[in-house]
């Protein structure tokens, strides 16, 4: 922590781990609220947000559509500062009893930087035996790492429109 605490100043996305809310005085570290901070104003990057951008929420998604055993699961997003600079933010405090129904979760996201629907499930699913794949770091650094596809597909995609319009001139 020493060498990375210093850096997240500066970076566009940091997941930070913590304990639960969700279990008064847990001591054992098996529940998890993991945060997604994500810098806002950065070129190529859109935050990601939940229902409504810029809004303060916060959902508990356990019942009919996603199956939730003790404590459940809790997902929180509002805009804040970090370090001086606007962010968003999203959390998750719990972990998900099945995989496949995350599809309902990532349903209520925009953002994602996906290809198609389903594709952040996909991936989790693809990666089931990961440590966190049922939880926020899990499903966190799946979002990253999208995110961090898309922001490459943008660059590649600017570099080659510069020579041409370079050209034109």
């Amino acid at each position: 922590m020493a060498y990375a605490d210093p850096q997240k100043q500066y970076a566009d996305a940091v997941i930070e781990v913590l304990p639960t809310q969700l279990i008064p005085d847990d001591n054992e570290g098996k529940v998890l609220r993991v945060r997604l901070i994500m810098k806002e104003g950065v070129k190529y990057f859109s935050p990601v947000y939940l229902f409504d951008e810029a809004s303060t929420i916060s959902w508990i998604p356990c019942g009919r559509k996603l199956t939730c055993s003790y404590p459940g699961i809790k997902f929180y997003y509002e805009p804040d500062t970090y370090f001086d600079h606007e962010v968003s933010v999203l959390e998750m405090d719990g972990k998900f009893d099945r995989l496949d129904e995350i599809i309902y979760v990532e349903s209520h996201l925009s953002n994602l930087s996906t290809k198609f629907y389903g594709e952040v499930t996909q991936q989790m699913l693809k990666h089931a035996d990961f440590p966190g794949s049922n939880n926020g770091t899990g499903l966190f650094q799946t979002i990253v790492g999208l995110k961090i596809r898309d922001l490459y597909e943008q660059l590649i995609a600017n570099k080659a429109t510069a020579p041409a319009e370079a050209a034109k001139a």
